[in-house]
């Protein structure tokens, strides 16, 4: 049973390793090149000052603007591919970790019955305010920032073949990081279903999704948004919503905190060739989500309150 496991979710990590390296190779390769042209600079210089809000340089909108349209392995390798300080690529595992993936993400969301505005201002609001804070809060991380895998940059690349080259270099050890975490990671959540042992853990659940405002039933659609991610994970979301009968108001309140925290292990660990410090970014993430969604069940079960109350003014008056 557990070979079985091992070798089905290999073959999971394998498959899902090569169907996002499909992405982040050619746009870690693209968007190293594009440096060295003209086009790269024009645009920098267009948004940079909308960037300098956030705290981050021109060139930092690339991997925001792939991260959010594609997913985060793009957004990464966008990453991967330009000099940026310690803190600027903090801001952005921040933002991205908030935001990103939107079209695909979104939709699953559209399909649980949340509505869009919800999910998008939530989403988006989250990355921006955190970008600020952050920038405002945070004096130092001024040095440029090592990238795991990837050596330090001794010398800018003078002729067309060295540029291939370098890109090449990024973008091979970019996808070689990204197979060494999700490979391992796939398998583990393939042994967690095999054994049931995400159903347990729906269990422990039951407590926390009541302590956020919802009711017990919605713990397999947290638990699933939480190890598996809005993406991966959302078959098994919409099906526990209609299957254990989960109201709009819990799926609403589910995907509130899911998006400020969902895929917690793996969408913390791949920022880990950043080299940043992933403890402050995955406690960001917990605590945003906790309160937030605390913050809105409260004024949700206040307003229905006072809805309920309604008609009991009117007739007696």
């Amino acid at each position: 049973m557990l070979l079985s496991s091992c070798k089905k979710g290999l073959q999971v990590g394998l498959k899902t390793t090569w169907t996002l390296g499909k992405v982040i190779f050619p746009v870690t390769l693209l968007v190293y090149i594009l440096q060295f042209t003209p086009v790269l600079p024009w645009v920098i210089d267009l948004i940079s000052p909308i960037m300098g809000v956030f705290g981050l340089s021109g060139e930092a909108a690339i991997p925001l603007v792939l991260g959010n349209t594609l997913n985060l392995y793009a957004g990464i390798g966008a990453i991967l591919s330009i000099d940026l300080t310690v803190k600027e690529v903090f801001i952005l595992a921040v933002m991205l970790s908030f935001s990103h993936n939107l079209f695909i993400e979104t939709g699953v969301a559209l399909k649980v019955g949340v509505k869009l505005w919800v999910i998008l201002l939530v989403r988006l609001g989250l990355a921006s305010v955190s970008a600020i804070l952050i920038n405002l809060l945070w004096k130092g991380g001024g040095s440029i920032a090592q990238y795991g895998l990837l050596p330090a940059k001794e010398s800018t690349p003078d002729t067309w073949g060295a540029i291939v080259f370098e890109g090449l270099q990024k973008a091979s050890l970019g996808i070689l990081q990204l197979a060494l975490i999700v490979i391992p990671l796939m398998v583990i959540m393939q042994i967690l279903k095999d054994k049931k042992w995400l159903d347990v853990f729906s269990r422990w659940m039951a407590p926390v999704t009541r302590g956020l405002g919802m009711k017990e039933n919605t713990s397999m659609t947290l638990v699933a948004g939480l190890t598996i991610g809005l993406a991966y994970g959302a078959g098994i979301m919409i099906q526990a919503v209609k299957e254990d009968g989960v109201s709009r108001k819990d799926a609403t309140l589910a995907f509130i905190f899911l998006v400020a925290c969902h895929a917690v292990v793996e969408d913390t660990l791949i920022f880990v060739p950043l080299g940043i410090p992933i403890l402050p970014l995955l406690l960001i993430r917990l605590c945003t989500a906790v309160a937030l969604t605390i913050v809105v069940a409260t004024i949700w079960k206040r307003a229905e309150w006072n809805k309920r109350k309604e008609p009991t003014y009117g007739h007696s008056s």
